[in-house]
């Protein structure tokens, strides 16, 4: 498994801890100095069943700067959202953490992590 994170966030820090409390075998992407492109977006994207407005940090600064706030939550909309997050991956929610099973999660909670691996032990 892969999990996105940036080493400054305490939900990253949190996840973290639990895989490696747990002895999962994963590894670490810092996607903002690695960040994913746009096709590698979308298929983040389908594997956690969201849009990209769902995985957007609304409250970042950058958000603020673009208007995002402002954009229109739709299909018709939807390539401006991943062209952006793919532009400023500092847009991104964190940590994710995408499974061999083709599985992903959001791990903002350690129950989301517990989760992830559960669904790792049964495969």
């Amino acid at each position: 498994m892969e999990i996105w994170i940036n080493p400054a966030c305490s939900k990253c820090r949190s996840a973290l801890s639990v895989l490696d409390a747990e002895a999962a075998d994963y590894t670490v992407r810092h996607y903002l100095e690695d960040p994913p492109g746009e096709a590698e977006l979308r298929e983040v994207l389908a594997r956690l069943g969201l849009e990209p407005w769902d995985i957007t940090r609304a409250g970042e600064a950058r958000a603020a700067e673009l208007g995002m706030d402002a954009w229109p939550r739709d299909a018709a909309h939807r390539d401006r959202w991943i062209a952006a997050l793919a532009k400023d991956p500092i847009l991104i929610q964190r940590p994710i953490i995408t499974a061999d099973d083709g599985s992903a999660v959001i791990g903002r909670s350690e129950d989301a992590v517990r989760r992830t691996l559960q669904n790792r032990d049964k495969g």
